[in-house]
């Protein structure tokens, strides 16, 4: 198995795409990078954590992002953000057959501050400007360090995302959700629990994710190019079924269990016969358990 995430940003690009046919925007020959950063005295990267470019993906063009969770765990400053921007300005421009964002981040930077979340809320703009034009957004979640806060939301803004088993996504990290709400809450130390609520596994179940994969790249690859055909139209009525979905969760979710058993009853409460095995169940086994 080539693992997709034991590898770094510019190797998956590089194996993801057509051998090859990468080619990649403000290199960090070019040295764009956070002024926030030095002035704090942080450690700086000449290409702020997130590689963009442009290659082929069997065949086909395609506009690529791909963030570095080595470097500031992924986080989104006012540089980072303005190159998912403009890559996705650019993608209206020359319209590629779709734009991928393999996910690293556990969200806004914090030491930029308001620079970080207007940034991501400028791409979830511009994400959402590629879709109405018609243009497939692809989110591919398979890092060790996950997809987190508005990288999170961004996520779930795409067309099509593609978990792995080891991958994560949610809106707060569990070092957030301990923080705030304390260790008897949520333990972020207990790798288990961690998967249960954020993991590949449940995400498929509860309808967050478009494909599961294992975490092996040739399966990324694959569920990246089913995705160059999924663009889905922005309506009011897309948006009323994931209200659906949000409801149903909700009126599903057990309150008073344990841990443990909270994630079953949820699955079993979405139509997860076999529930209980979810956790032991390979990925091909996890992928027939999501009821229609």
């Amino acid at each position: 198995m080539n693992s997709y995430a034991e590898m770094n940003a510019r190797q998956r690009v590089k194996a993801l795409l057509d051998a090859g046919s990468f080619h990649e925007w403000l290199a960090p020959q070019a040295r764009v990078s956070s002024p926030h950063l030095a002035q704090l005295g942080l450690p700086c990267a000449f290409d702020d954590g997130v590689v963009i470019g442009h290659g082929l993906l069997a065949g086909r063009p395609v506009h690529v992002a791909a963030q570095e969770g080595g470097f500031m765990g992924g986080g989104v400053g006012e540089v980072h953000g303005a190159k998912l921007v403009g890559l996705m300005q650019r993608a209206l421009r020359e319209r590629p057959a779709a734009v991928l964002l393999l996910a690293d981040s556990g969200g806004v930077r914090l030491h930029e501050a308001n620079a970080g979340l207007i940034a991501v809320s400028e791409v979830m703009r511009a994400l959402l400007d590629v879709r109405h034009a018609g243009i497939p957004v692809v989110v591919l979640v398979g890092s060790s360090g996950g997809c987190f806060g508005g990288m999170g939301i961004v996520a779930r803004c795409a067309d099509w995302v593609v978990m792995s088993d080891v991958g994560r996504l949610a809106m707060s990290g569990p070092e957030v959700i301990e923080s705030a709400h304390g260790v008897e809450e949520f333990d972020a130390r207990d790798r288990a629990l961690v998967w249960r609520t954020t993991g590949g596994k449940h995400r498929w179940l509860c309808g967050d994710c478009d494909a599961l994969v294992e975490d092996d790249l040739a399966e990324f690859r694959d569920a990246a190019i089913a995705g160059l055909g999924q663009a889905r139209a922005i309506t009011l009525d897309a948006l009323e079924r994931e209200h659906v979905l949000l409801t149903l969760r909700e009126a599903g979710a057990p309150l008073g269990a344990e841990p443990e058993d909270e994630a079953a009853a949820l699955w079993r409460a979405l139509g997860v016969d076999d529930a209980q095995c979810v956790p032991q169940a390979d990925v091909p086994a996890v992928r027939g358990m999501r009821p229609c």
